[in-house]
């Protein structure tokens, strides 16, 4: 489907999301009108329970006949969900061309409808139409992505008991969470393969011992056998939805 909004209804008010009817269909043309660059200035966006965020993408399209202007630019997500830009700031760089930069704000906390839910995290993508003055046009549906995250935690690691007998059992235990944007709350992240990862004494670099997964409430809880003093520590890779996260170290010395 053609996009013919003027380009003030494109930017609309700020970041104002609405939901997509019809499916993202490919990319379409006409004539000689491209885009020839797309910049995000952040290609993933982890987003919490409260804090929005923001990014922009700029976007650049070229048309022998010079480019009228870039029509519906916005960022639309797994679950069809869609966020119009809160902004635009265009320039003609040449006579064929024209620049613009469209900032979306990215909002976990409102009080209505139009929030960031669950089901919308993972890779979105960037659409919109580059319209030619002779009538040419290019329609961008896909590729452009941009990976849009909740927001994963790990508290502290916790290893017991300190300090510890050399060659004796020592426990680490911690905590992933992460964002839920359905309830604006950090929720226990069940289920998920979690480094434990050791620093001797001395050093300056952490290597995995083993990896252990989460409980369904997201608490983590393993021994291992202690042989130098060092530090002890939690990673979390993250998933296509969820970021990574770092726990904070606990120093356990030998005694």
């Amino acid at each position: 489907m053609r996009i013919r909004t003027a380009a003030a209804a494109a930017v609309g008010t700020f970041a104002l999301l609405s939901f997509l009817t019809p499916a993202a269909h490919a990319d379409t043309r006409k004539g000689d009108t491209a885009f020839t660059s797309l910049a995000f200035s952040r290609t993933t966006v982890d987003v919490g329970v409260s804090a929005t965020q923001t990014m922009t993408v700029t976007a650049t399209a070229k048309d022998g006949s010079g480019i009228k202007d870039i029509y519906g630019a916005k960022l639309v997500s797994p679950d069809s969900r869609v966020i119009h830009a809160g902004s635009a700031a265009c320039t003609k760089p040449s006579s064929t061309t024209r620049k613009c930069v469209f900032k979306y704000s990215l909002d976990p906390h409102g009080t209505d409808y139009y929030d960031l839910k669950n089901s919308s995290a993972g890779t979105w993508q960037f659409t919109a139409e580059a319209a030619a003055m002779d009538g040419d046009f290019y329609e961008l549906q896909t590729g452009a992505p941009v990976k849009i995250k909740r927001y994963a935690e790990l508290a502290a690691a916790q290893a017991s008991p300190e300090p510890v007998v050399k060659g004796h059992t020592l426990t680490v235990t911690g905590t992933l969470t992460r964002a839920s944007w359905d309830t604006n709350v950090y929720a226990g992240y069940g289920g998920q393969p979690v480094a434990l990862q050791f620093k001797k004494s001395g050093s300056s670099t952490y290597g995995t011992v083993k990896t252990v997964s989460t409980d369904s409430s997201g608490k983590l809880r393993t021994t291992v056998t202690a042989n130098s003093s060092g530090t002890w520590r939690w990673k979390f890779a993250g998933t296509g939805t969820t970021s990574g996260a770092t726990a904070s170290g606990d120093s356990v010395a030998l005694r």
